[in-house]
């Protein structure tokens, strides 16, 4: 392929046909709908699906294959950057749960990699996440996101608990972080006002903190945030 000419889904055939011969493959193209063919022995087929980008479409061809087969690849070819590194290691994630290869061609050279082969998913449970997920719906008070918002602006169960004290600073003055975590009930209140997260909390003498315009700002918009909807 010509340096300067744009990549088509054929130059990737000859890539990949050679890398499966060299494992033993008779290759064939165009072959009913499937793009490549691959027959060893009395061995179920391969299929590879060509394209020149991940995409949706890709992806449906792929299952369609898996009719014929359970070895269906898709094949792309491999492209320079941080951008498609990270394109082939969420793809892979998809394949492997969808029970697909996935392979990228280095048109330059011909270089085939094989990131994922086919094969049965069984995913794995992270217990750890699991608990922070659930530690964090029942600390966070009523239903204050709207679902499928950016984070940004996200309320979660610290934003409230940081609320909570900025209310009581704001009703009762500059006050002992013990004293703010006994009326609030929120028990690490001096550690939260300490870091001041949110620019809310000053330190106004050894272990007594008061409200800074900002936190005062928020209170006023603390009555849905604390799930008050």
């Amino acid at each position: 392929m010509s340096l300067m000419s744009k990549p088509r889904e054929t130059d990737l055939y000859p890539p990949v046909k050679s890398f499966l011969e060299d494992q033993g493959y008779v290759v064939k193209s165009e072959v009913g709908a499937a793009d490549v063919v691959a027959v060893r022995g009395g061995e179920p087929p391969v299929v590879v699906e060509l394209k020149l980008g991940f995409s949706l479409s890709l992806i449906h061809q792929c299952i369609a294959r898996q009719a014929l087969t359970e070895d269906v690849y898709l094949a792309v070819p491999r492209q320079p950057g941080k951008r498609f590194a990270k394109a082939v290691k969420d793809n892979v994630k998809l394949a492997r749960r969808l029970g697909l290869g996935l392979i990228t061609v280095r048109l330059s050279d011909g270089l085939v990699q094989v990131h994922c082969d086919p094969g049965p998913f069984q995913p794995r449970k992270s217990t750890t996440r699991q608990g922070a997920l659930l530690r964090e719906f029942a600390r966070r008070q009523g239903d204050p996101n709207d679902g499928g918002q950016t984070r940004v602006g996200l309320v979660t169960a610290y934003r409230q608990d940081a609320l909570k004290l900025a209310l009581y600073l704001f009703e009762a003055g500059a006050s002992k972080g013990a004293d703010v975590a006994r009326e609030t009930g929120v028990p690490r209140a001096t550690r939260m006002m300490a870091d001041d997260h949110y620019g809310w909390f000053e330190r106004v003498a050894t272990g007594i903190y008061g409200l800074t315009p900002t936190g005062a700002a928020a209170v006023k918009a603390s009555a849905e945030v604390l799930g008050a909807r």
